[in-house]
């Protein structure tokens, strides 16, 4: 800490160093030169000499003295060049030279009194950049010492207080200490910004106290100055365009709004339109909350600042071309989302098998469908999968209209047993399975007459389709329990005839 004192400390006295060597340089240098100016721009003047001093000189009849009641001759003084050409031609000799000799001193006189002002105005600025830079200084030390820590340290009060850890879904992304990190960096780096411009403001004001140095002051001003004009002047002149976004924005926000609530009611059914399901209402919200957007954006665009320039036009081309060559797929399965949405082959919450997945529907997006299997795996497929596999839903035949699901199973029996009695066990084994109606009853359907055996099938109506696999299981229970009960072997006959191999015969050569 000492050595970041040391160093803006050494900086500011740096800061008004250079600007009085340069200011004591060019007054050196112009002490002679103003006083000749001086000289050379002075007006004629009066001198007063009493008479006393004038020499007892004889003049002729035409020359005059002008004298005053005092005894004071007033002699009129001018620059030596044109005092020496009056004396040479007009005025005697020895008149002449003792009023040069008189002027020179006057001249001398002023020039002494010139250069100790202008000692005293150096003092005076000399000293106003002092109080300058070490008004600079103590700036420097209060916002580094005092405002930043006490900004830095109330922003971790309350940042371990009310910042939670940034996450999507399941994603962490940054902790809390990471975050308070982040906001203890950009602290630091507003604090440096803050120094730099607290010193890039000293240097024109130091020099603008000291006349050779005020163009250079003017200059470093324009530097700061200038841009915020622009700016400002720019801000001033965008207010019109400005107002037509903030109106555009607006009138977007509340067709948006309207929107929303039209999708909401029809999503609860409130509002009923024909031909338009209520599943409908919220895809079909999404897609003319984008469409609106894009016409608000084409509507607003020339109204954007820079919207004409080539460059921001080359760089609105660019963006489009990268986005049409690597969203092909994209676009693709956003495509299919849309068909399938329309196309209504399932809906969250269904059971349905896609290929040889079979599970529930936990997410439809335009992009994909995940499906949770009785496992609880989760198996995602692209809508464009979707589209051209064939995707059985079990829920359909589950709904209020409908009989339900059938649940149906398969056992061979020997040609032995008669028929009305296998009948009557698979029936009374579907009754006794949870899950499986009574209304409408079971049913049992012979599929096949094999060599050796006969095939049944029974079927049996639910509505559960989430408990399919258990439903399965408590039948096939029951089934093993009804024949055993019955005294009849579920294992079916199989015959298989063994003919001894006998190698072939060739025809005699």
């Amino acid at each position: 800490m000492k050595s970041r004192k040391f160093l803006f400390i050494s900086l500011l006295l740096i800061n008004l160093f250079i600007p009085l060597y340069w200011a004591g340089a060019q007054d050196g240098g112009g002490v002679s030169q103003a006083g000749e100016v001086q000289t050379e721009e002075k007006p004629a003047e009066t001198t007063n000499v009493t008479a006393e001093a004038l020499p007892a000189v004889p003049l002729a009849n035409s020359e005059k003295v002008n004298t005053r009641t005092t005894d004071t001759a007033v002699i009129e003084t001018v620059p030596p060049v044109q005092a020496a050409q009056e004396a040479a031609g007009t005025v005697r000799p020895k008149i002449a030279a003792t009023a040069a000799s008189a002027a020179e001193n006057t001249i001398q006189g002023i020039g002494d009194a010139a250069k100790q002002i202008h000692i005293i105005d150096l003092l005076e600025r000399i000293g106003i950049a002092v109080a300058i830079v070490a008004g600079q200084v103590f700036l420097i030390w209060l916002v580094w010492q005092v405002l930043f820590k006490k900004i830095s340290a109330s922003v971790l009060i309350w940042g371990r207080k009310t910042i939670k850890p940034l996450t999507i879904k399941k994603l962490k992304l940054l902790t809390t200490q990471q975050i308070l990190n982040t906001l203890e960096f950009l602290l630091r780096i507003l604090k440096y910004i803050l120094t730099v411009f607290q010193l890039f403001i000293t240097l024109p004001i130091i020099f603008s106290l000291f006349p050779a140095t005020q163009n250079l002051s003017s200059t470093l001003f324009g530097y700061i100055l200038n841009p915020l004009k622009n700016i400002l002047m720019g801000f001033i002149t965008y207010i019109p365009n400005l107002i037509t976004i903030v109106i555009m924005l607006w009138v977007t926000k509340y067709v948006l709004r309207a929107l929303k609530f039209f999708a909401m009611q029809i999503e609860r059914e409130r509002l009923v339109i024909n031909g338009f399901y209520a599943d409908w209402a919220q895809p079909t919200f999404n897609i003319l909350r984008v469409l609106v957007y894009a016409f608000t954006m084409v509507v607003i665009y020339p109204y954007l600042p820079g919207s004409g320039s080539p460059i921001f036009q080359g760089v609105s081309v660019f963006i489009g071309i990268i986005f049409s060559l690597g969203s092909t797929s994209a676009i693709g399965n956003l495509i299919a989302g849309l068909v399938i949405t329309y196309m209504r082959p399932f809906k969250i919450g269904d059971r349905i098998q896609i290929q040889n997945t079979t599970g529930f529907v936990v997410e439809k997006t335009l992009m994909v469908v995940r499906i949770k299997t009785h496992k609880n795996e989760y198996v995602t497929y692209p809508n464009t999968m979707i589209l051209s596999a064939g995707i059985t839903n079990y829920n359909t035949s589950s709904d209020e209209d409908e009989e339900g699901l059938i649940i149906y199973a398969t056992v061979t029996m020997n040609y032995a047993i008669p028929w009305p009695q296998v009948h009557e066990i698979l029936i009374a084994a579907a009754l006794k399975t949870k899950s499986i109606l009574k209304t409408p009853k079971p049913f049992v359907l012979q599929t096949a007459l094999d060599d050796f055996y006969c095939r049944y099938q029974i079927n049996g109506y639910t509505k559960e389709v989430n408990r399919v696999p258990g439903i399965y299981s408590d039948l096939y229970e029951n089934l093993q329990n009804g024949f055993a009960e019955a005294g009849i072997d579920l294992t079916a006959p199989q015959y298989r005839i063994n003919i001894p191999y006998e190698p072939p015969k060739l025809p005699p050569a």
